[in-house]
Parts: C-alpha cells; sequence; structure tokens
C-alpha cells in the first residue's frame, strides 16, 4: 500500500483539475515507453490521492501515432510558466468530448520519446499540484520495510549457499555409490 501512497506521482491536484486523459499505443516501441511508465507507475498514486478525478486511458495499436496526456480543467487559471521541454498545446472546449461535461480549458503534453520522469514532472507543474510528503511514523514504516528487505535478501543468499552445499554433498555420494558399485545388481 505504501508504493500506492507514497513516491513519485504521489501528488494532490487542485480542484480546478477534473479530468486526466491519456492517449497512447499497446507497444512501446516508437516513443511509447515515458507513457506506458506514467500509466503503469504514476497513475494509481494519483488516482488514489485524487478519488474525484476521472482518469481514462485510450490505448492503441497505431504505432506511429501520437502519445498525448491531456488534463481537462474546470474553470479557468492562469497556466503555469513554460518549461524547457515542446511546449503544451491549451484549447478551449465548449462541447463535452466522449460523455464528459463541458470543460473550460486543457492542457495537452506530448509524451512521445519522454522519459517518464520529465512528463510527470511537466504534469506537475502545469497542474500546479501539491506533492505528498510521507509523515515521520510512514518514514519509519519505510525504514523498517527496507531494513526487512535487505535481511531477506540476506536470508535468501545464506539458504541458496546451503542448498548448493547439500547439492553438492548429494553429488559426490551418488558418485561414490556409482564408483563402489553399491547398490548395482
Amino acid at each position: 500500500l505504501y508504493s500506492v501512497r507514497l513516491g513519485r506521482g504521489a501528488a494532490i491536484l487542485p480542484r480546478d483539475v477534473k479530468r486526466i486523459h491519456l492517449d497512447f499505443a499497446f507497444k512501446l516501441n516508437d516513443g511509447h515507453f515515458g507513457a506506458r511508465k506514467v500509466w503503469r507507475n504514476y497513475l494509481p498514486r494519483l488516482k488514489y490521492h485524487n478519488p474525484a478525478i476521472s482518469i481514462s486511458v485510450n490505448r492503441t495499436q497505431n504505432q506511429t501515432g501520437p502519445a498525448t496526456l491531456t488534463v481537462f480543467f474546470a474553470s479557468p487559471s492562469d497556466p503555469a510558466p513554460n518549461t524547457s521541454s515542446p511546449a503544451p498545446s491549451t484549447t478551449t472546449q465548449k462541447t463535452p468530448g466522449s460523455g464528459h461535461a463541458p470543460f473550460e480549458r486543457t492542457i495537452t503534453i506530448e509524451m512521445k520519446h519522454r522519459h517518464e520522469s520529465e512528463i510527470l514532472s511537466e504534469l506537475l507543474n502545469l497542474t500546479q499540484a501539491s506533492p505528498v510528503e510521507p509523515s515521520p511514523e510512514q518514514e519509519a514504516e519505510l525504514e523498517k520495510l527496507a531494513e526487512e528487505e535487505r535481511q531477506g535478501g540476506l536470508d535468501r543468499a545464506r539458504n541458496a549457499a546451503y542448498t548448493a552445499q547439500k547439492r553438492q554433498e548429494k553429488a559426490l555420494l551418488d558418485q561414490a555409490r556409482g564408483a563402489v558399485g553399491v547398490g548395482a545388481s
């Protein structure tokens, strides 16, 4: 549960964000890798902290098509400052799209051939989202889980060495029995 509650992508979006829509290809070739990573890793965290926001994903067979993330706003707000990445397009929509209520403003982020962290940073900057920071109790629990994972790795290595030693002993015994002819008729 901590992997959904905390980490990159865990943010509270402003109230004027009403919907997020992703459009990208099924396969990750031709620049759709970052879009897929955003969908898999960051959208569950965004949805967890923003349950009222509708998030839709359209995956297509068209590998050469665009990979876009569109944010729909309910009321106009000041656009965020421009970043070094490609400028997002902003449009005004008067009619509802695909059965949703009309939106005042949309921002489209081009995700094709971009790294997932770059896409997430642009989304958080453009929407002016506030990241969710872990509480001291959650940080202590995360440290405890990391320690348990480290100890588990040590235990797995120790058990693997023990198993390998037992297999080697069994192989030596089988070889010795075969050389002496024990059990041969």
